[in-house]
């Protein structure tokens, strides 16, 4: 699955800006590649309003 960054980590708690650290999305328009698994499905759940996601 393809996880871009749409909305900025600006106003985000900490504990998302872990999750958008953990899936290596920094800036905002960057694109990650991703496996689709249950791990990365949760991570992505945490900050659904901040990313899109692509299959």
């Amino acid at each position: 699955m393809k996880i871009k960054l749409v909305r900025s980590r600006i106003g985000s708690t900490p504990k998302q800006r872990k999750v958008l650290d953990a899936l290596g999305l920094q800036h905002i328009r960057q694109v990650k590649e991703m496996p689709d698994n249950e791990s990365v499905a949760g991570m992505v759940k945490q900050v659904a309003h901040l990313v899109e996601v692509t299959k």
